[in-house]
This record gives C-alpha cells, sequence and structure tokens, in this order.
C-alpha cells in the first residue's frame, strides 16, 4: 500500500491509492467507443463502490421489514437505522440524534422550510438566501416566503470571480433576518464559502443558518459543531452511497420545532421529522459508503507498527486529508490544461483559492450538449446544463445553454484529466 503523507506537521496514515481505490467500482470496467469510460459527472451524482450494492443487497434479501415492530427483521431494521444516524454523525460530528433522513435534499428543506415557517417564523421576517446557490436551497424558501407572508433578500455573486459578495452579504443581513441559507460549496463553480464566518453574521443579528454542504461532503470533511451551524443537508449520493437525503439540525432546535406529520407519528427527533417509510435499504447504503471513505485509512503501517485512529471520525479526517491534497492536484492539472486551450472559457475561482475539484467550462462556437456528446464518444462522461444554479448561470451569461461540468471523484486519476484536456482541445481546433 503506498502511503499519502500528509502536509508538515501532520502524522502520516497510509491511504488507499487511487487505483486501490478504482478496484472498488464495477463501474469502471464500462467502455464505451473503444474507451474506458472516465466519470466527470461526480457532481450530480457519483458511481458507487462495491461494498455499498452489497449492503443494499444485503438488507433487502436478508432484513427488509417496516420499522418499530417486535419481529426480528423489524428490530434488525431499527438496528440498520440506528447505525447509519451514528456513521452520518461521526461524518458530520454531530449526535446521532440529530441526523434526519429523507428522499432527498430538496425535498428534506422544502420540509424543513415549512416547519420552520409555522413554528418559529412570523409575517414580517427576512430569509437571507445567495445568487451563488443551488435552487434548492433558494426557491423553497422563497415558496415559503410566499405562503407565509415572508421577505426574500438575496446576496450577489461576483461574476468575475465566482464568489460572494461578502460587503453584499453584510449589508443584506439585518435586524429582521431570522435565517440565512448559505450553499458550502457551489455545484456549478466549486466555489467553497466560508461558513464559519457566514454563520457568526447570522448569530450576530439572532438569525439561524441553514447550509447545503451536498457539493461540500464529497471534497471536505464537515464539523458542524465548530461550523456552529443550525441545520445542514447533504445527499449520500454525491459521496459514493445510494439516493438518500440527510439533513442534519441542533437538538435544541429540533425539540421546538413543529413538523407537518401524521398521528399517532413518533413524537420526539428525529424519527417525528422522517415522513412515511424511509429509504431503508439506501439508509443501510449510507453506512456502507461512510465506511467505505473511513475504510480507505490502514490501522497498521508497513512495518507492523499501529496508528491512534480508534474511531471512524479519525478515520475519516485522515482520509479527507489525502483525498483533498489528490483531488486539487487533479483540478489544477485540468485547469492549466483547459486554460491554454484557446476557445475555451473556465468559470469560477482558480485552483489557488479555496474551491473543490469542479469546473464548468464552454467552448466558442459548440453548444455544451454537443461538448458533452463529443465528450462521450470517446467515453468521457459530463454533464451540461445550469444544474440547478440557474441564478449562477444568469450572471454568467449562460442562462440558455448552460455549461459543461466536470468534476473529480475519488477513482479519478491523472490519465483521465489528461483524456480530457486532449479531448477538449481536438474539438475546439475544429
Amino acid at each position: 500500500m503506498t502511503v499519502i503523507r500528509p502536509e508538515s506537521n501532520e502524522e502520516s496514515f497510509p491511504v488507499l491509492t487511487t487505483s486501490e481505490i478504482r478496484r472498488w467500482f464495477p463501474a469502471l470496467d464500462r467502455r464505451q467507443g473503444g474507451f474506458p469510460v472516465a466519470y466527470f459527472d461526480g457532481p450530480g451524482g457519483t458511481q458507487v463502490p462495491r461494498q455499498v450494492a452489497d449492503a443494499v443487497a444485503d438488507y433487502l434479501l436478508n432484513h427488509n421489514a417496516n420499522s418499530h415492530w417486535e419481529y426480528p427483521t423489524s428490530q434488525e431494521t431499527d438496528a440498520i437505522i440506528a447505525e447509519a444516524r451514528r456513521a452520518v454523525a461521526d461524518l458530520l460530528h454531530a449526535d446521532p440524534g440529530e441526523i434526519i433522513f429523507g428522499a432527498n435534499m430538496t425535498t428534506l428543506t422544502f420540509q424543513l422550510s415549512r416547519t420552520l415557517a409555522r413554528s418559529l417564523f412570523k409575517p414580517g421576517d427576512e430569509i437571507v438566501v445567495t445568487e451563488l446557490d443551488h435552487h434548492a436551497n433558494v426557491d423553497p424558501w422563497k415558496a415559503m416566503a410566499r405562503d407565509w407572508n415572508l421577505s426574500v433578500r438575496t446576496v450577489r455573486m461576483v461574476p468575475e470571480t465566482g464568489r460572494l459578495d461578502w460587503d453584499d452579504l453584510h449589508r443584506r443581513i439585518g435586524p429582521k433576518t431570522r435565517l440565512l441559507a448559505i450553499g458550502a460549496a457551489s455545484n456549478a463553480l466549486g466555489t467553497i464559502n466560508d461558513i464559519p464566518r457566514a454563520v457568526e453574521l447570522a448569530r450576530s443579528v439572532g438569525a439561524l443558518s441553514f447550509v447545503d454542504a451536498v457539493h461540500y461532503v464529497p471534497h471536505n470533511l464537515v464539523d458542524v459543531r465548530a461550523w456552529d451551524c443550525d441545520f445542514l443537508a447533504c445527499s449520500a449520493y454525491k459521496f459514493y452511497g445510494p439516493h438518500v437525503g440527510i439533513l442534519y439540525g441542533k437538538r435544541s432546535l429540533l425539540d421546538r420545532l413543529d413538523p407537518p406529520k401524521l398521528e399517532p407519528a413518533p413524537d420526539t427527533p428525529p424519527d417525528r421529522f422522517e415522513t412515511g417509510t424511509q429509504n431503508h435499504e439506501g439508509i443501510a447504503g449510507v453506512t456502507a459508503a461512510i465506511d467505505f471513505l473511513a475504510g480507505m485509512v490502514s490501522l497498521a503501517d508497513q512495518n507492523g507498527g499501529r496508528f491512534h485512529l480508534n474511531s471512524r471520525r479519525a478515520r475519516l479526517e485522515a482520509a479527507y486529508g489525502a483525498l483533498h491534497r489528490r483531488g486539487m492536484q487533479l483540478i489544477t492539472q485540468l485547469w492549466n490544461g483547459l486554460t491554454s486551450i484557446p476557445g475555451v472559457t473556465l468559470y469560477g475561482p482558480t485552483p489557488d483559492l479555496a474551491r473543490t475539484p469542479t469546473l464548468s467550462f464552454t467552448v466558442e462556437g459548440k453548444s455544451t450538449s454537443e461538448v458533452s456528446r463529443r465528450l462521450a464518444a470517446r467515453g468521457i462522461f459530463a454533464s451540461n446544463g445550469n444544474f440547478y444554479a440557474l441564478t449562477v448561470a444568469r450572471r454568467l451569461g449562460a442562462e440558455v445553454d448552460g455549461f459543461v461540468r466536470l468534476g473529480c471523484a475519488c477513482y479519478t486519476n491523472e490519465e483521465e484529466v489528461a483524456r480530457v484536456i486532449e479531448a477538449v482541445e481536438t474539438m475546439a481546433a475544429r
């Protein structure tokens, strides 16, 4: 096993190499047009390692039941859900009782917005959203504002840099602000926002904070305690898991909220926030996905010595550190290669700024659909459009056709990045 050496002043831990990681992904065996498929569509949903598929199948074949009953498969289902809450709590540095599951982040955000409106807000209160966000963190709050006679204020992004206008954020936050809804990272541009700073600003006027971390969690380890955010949402299918949405909420807040629910549904968090029967097999897969990430770290070095990584959270910290460094190396290679091609326009912050390994680009004279199709013919799968970051596309003059988006995942390697650059260069030359 190759050892990935952390930066100075950090202890070294053996982490699986990219080649070793790739062996766990059967999707990488696929070929398209004679080429091995390179999946750059991770920002819309990553591929799944074998362990996750096995966990889903094991639940359906051996434990399938509804919850909270007295027979073994139902009790096993309860145990699987409880373990998934513990796994997500380790991933986010939260308490298991603060973890809520749902269909997806969008559905959970609509549900939470309705819950907050009926529990805490009153007519005339203000909600602050940003232009940089996926509309799943914009439109639920706008719908709530219409239904409950609230106001929405929108923070500008700076088109030239793809970053938030922090002066404008300070102007938008005021004494009537009750909630700041902000993304940890832009799914279209890769921009990472300073969440602790934003949360502190909201807290200074007594406002709550809701963080969309869907695009952030696959690339950087969240710490909700350090961030001190009130709510945070993410999606397991963006970090190698099934299609399951996740919502974190501070327990002190969850106890105060009155979510819409059926009688006689459970009346204590987190169960009372989960409407209907959950995707139990998907929830089993969530645990497997988190354990897959934590399992990239070995507890024994090549000389037989032992490292002190006795918790899942500690192993996640070590794995995420190595994956982050690899991802930034790949995005730098990709950015520099595409920047050098005449007719190619890149959007968002440069690799030396806080960002994820995701970028969007266009090719002069070619639609994004054409670029995406031509890449697919060479075995490169990349999505195109606005990715529900519609305001970002509008501000950048790309509302009609959008962008081509490339995202590096844990299984992306340098050869695949080089293949993208060569393919775009050939396309642009034509």
